[in-house]
């Protein structure tokens, strides 16, 4: 059975909560990978491999690819794409340095998968309501350590903020989840990374970038609604059954959007699925 027939692919992406990176030139670690519990798995080809291991990485890829495996793919290089192209473990590509919608439609096309816009420079965060829109676009993720590169600024919450921000209202404007938010690259401090998806998730950012196995679990329970919010989402969704007019819980009025804040915390309960052991390894992004 082809793996693409386990789950849609851009089902799988956009409900995907951690994406992490490995080298597509350690073959060895793409196994231990899925192993760690992350939803999706991202071979890469741009960043992580020295410009003298591309093309053998790239043929690790295709080779994982061919046979049991899955995953996303960051391509780096327009051999890329002609390479991954009928792949059946090919979940889809993702685009760095994303800024042109003609560009990325062309690539969605040619391997007949969806897109994951990864949005690293001024450029792209301007043009992020156009990347959006590309019907082959499954969702749109931040990279702001280039961000940060390419305007002069420091990549921290502050200025970065407008960006994330940006990457939001695209998202939610164009009908896709929320965005894919950057890597936290300190991958012993836990804190940090628990803080770091607390912002996100206060933006409405709904994913994260991964370098390490170790961030799978922090990340998931990140993102798994507390029981307390569990507690009164259920409350303010059996408040409403009866057909009044208007009704209160806690204190609060139960409108419409009260409601689709439950609804919102409730499904993400039930997407919700326990992490497996983490093995040990890195990847830098």
């Amino acid at each position: 059975m082809s793996p693409l027939t386990i789950q849609n692919p851009v089902t799988k992406l956009q409900g995907a909560r951690s994406f992490l990176f490995v080298p597509g030139d350690r073959p060895e670690r793409f196994s231990k990978a899925v192993a760690s519990g992350a939803d999706v798995v991202v071979l890469d080809l741009e960043d992580a491999v020295s410009a003298e291991n591309k093309d053998a990485a790239r043929q690790a890829v295709i080779a994982w690819l061919s046979g049991t495996g899955h995953a996303l793919v960051r391509v780096g290089r327009e051999e890329d794409v002609e390479a991954l192209t009928g792949l059946p473990g090919l979940l889809g590509v993702m685009v760095p340095k994303a800024e042109n919608p003609e560009a990325l439609s062309r690539i969605s096309e040619a391997v007949e998968r969806p897109v994951i816009a990864l949005i690293e420079s001024a450029s792209g965060v301007l043009a992020a309501h156009s990347l959006a829109r590309v019907p082959g676009v499954a969702r749109l993720a931040f990279g702001e350590l280039d961000l940060a590169a390419d305007i002069a600024a420091q990549p921290n919450r502050r200025a970065m903020l407008m960006a994330r921000s940006l990457l939001v209202l695209a998202s939610r404007a164009q009908g896709l989840p929320g965005p894919v938010d950057g890597v936290t690259s300190n991958i012993d401090d836990d804190s940090l990374l628990k803080d770091d998806l607390h912002a996100a998730l206060e933006l409405g950012m709904s994913g994260k970038l991964l370098i390490h196995p170790r961030q799978v679990a922090v990340t998931h329970d990140a993102f798994r609604p507390s029981d307390e919010e569990v507690t009164w989402a259920q409350r303010v969704a059996e408040s409403t059954k009866g057909g009044e007019a208007v009704v209160k819980v806690d204190g609060l009025m139960v409108d419409a959007p009260v409601l689709l804040r439950a609804q919102a915390i409730l499904a993400r309960r039930a997407e919700s699925v326990s992490t497996a052991p983490t093995s040990s390894f890195a990847s830098t992004p």
